[in-house]
């Protein structure tokens, strides 16, 4: 047998995120010799999981590596800890770098695009693991995966026009596909998250698991309407949030459980299973064939998605990010009806009127 090419473009060593191979399992549990699940992990915990430029770069080496590796049945895409997935791009590093340098955000979001393009042309299947808060960046990321896999207290939405930016990077070209064009219009506009439950019923998710143990028993989310429920309206909430007196009720509850995701990994083992009892080769066609869906309008608009995203580092997302980087707790939004009255005057776009918008500046 003649020995095998490396087909890596470069080898490297990663600092932002993990990655690991773990065995995969068989039918009846058991360790399959020489195949292993590739796992990406961002490795961000406290800043909820936001990806820096370094772990853009890392992201999209890990993906090669894994797409290229000939064990690897698929690629479990996750992060660190039980309160976020990934909440977007890293704000300090745009507040404090990008803002205002769109030059230099282009070139960023060159490689932000490079991310989401080597998740959808990844050799093998990928499945989100969704511990925690997928927002945003994260959830276009998310979204450009085959199949998530969720713990049921996450939640899921945008924030770009809430932050001076547009869900560009993938949320207006995949959402629809999944939750239909109101419901996609809807979230990437207004930006009011959705609980796990309802992405679910959305059909956002493959699947979702309880992880909150209460007594040494899972519960589903206390927070949120978890069956089929009609408000005083007749309206159906199922995956609305709780309010009121109901609100204070699962909190408390909530206090008195812990977070456990071991629900999680045996629902993320379990499919990677179902994964590969399946022909490679048909597999890998039938994921390419259903993305193309994805790759239509992603390769069509992904450049002058680029284009705008950095002019608009000059203007309102110079202002929205600033404002979320620095303004006090609490209160990290600009003054949008100032802003929007500014406008109407006639006020161009300078630093004037991003101090008068800013909450950081709001005493001054």
């Amino acid at each position: 047998m003649t020995s095998l090419k490396n087909h890596n473009l470069v080898e490297t060593s990663y600092s932002e995120i993990l990655y690991e191979k773990r065995p995969c399992r068989d039918k009846s549990g058991q360790e399959v010799p020489g195949l292993f699940n590739a796992w990406i992990i961002l490795n961000n915990p406290r800043q909820y999981n936001s990806y820096t430029t370094r772990m853009v770069k890392e992201v999209i080496l890990a993906f090669r590596e894994a797409s290229n590796d000939r064990s690897v049945n698929a690629v479990i895409f996750t992060a660190v800890g039980d309160k976020a997935f990934c909440t977007g791009g890293n704000t300090k590093e745009y507040a404090e770098y990008y803002a205002g340098n769109p030059q230099e955000y282009k070139q960023y979001m060159r490689l932000f695009n490079d991310m989401v393009s080597a998740i959808l042309m990844c050799d093998k299947p990928v499945i989100n693991r969704v511990n925690g808060m997928r927002i945003a960046g994260g959830q276009e990321i998310g979204m450009a995966c085959d199949f998530s896999i969720a713990q049921d207290l996450a939640r899921f939405g945008q924030a770009g026009p809430r932050h001076g930016s547009a869900p560009d990077g993938g949320s207006t070209d995949f959402l629809h596909l999944y939750v239909g064009i109101e419901s996609a219009m809807f979230s990437c506009t207004v930006c009011d998250p959705w609980s796990a439950h309802e992405a679910f019923r959305r059909g956002l998710l493959t699947e979702i698991v309880p992880a909150l143990k209460v007594n040494g028993e899972f519960l589903p989310n206390p927070m949120v309407y978890t069956d089929r429920w009609l408000n005083e309206k007749g309206e159906i909430v199922y995956g609305a949030p709780k309010t009121g007196e109901a609100r204070e009720q699962a909190k408390a509850l909530m206090k008195s459980g812990e977070v456990d995701l071991s629900l999680l990994d045996e629902a993320v083992e379990k499919f990677s299973t179902k994964l590969m009892y399946t022909f490679p080769n048909c597999l890998s066609k039938t994921i390419n064939s259903l993305r193309k869906k994805k790759l239509e309008h992603w390769d069509k608009n992904k450049e002058s998605n680029r284009d705008w995203l950095a002019l608009n580092m000059m203007t309102e997302a110079k202002a929205g990010f600033r404002a979320f980087n620095e303004g006090p707790k609490g209160n990290r939004e600009v003054d949008f009806i100032k802003l929007r009255q500014l406008l109407a005057e006639g006020h161009e776009w300078n630093d004037e009127l991003i101090r008068a918008i800013s909450p950081q500046h709001q005493k001054d």
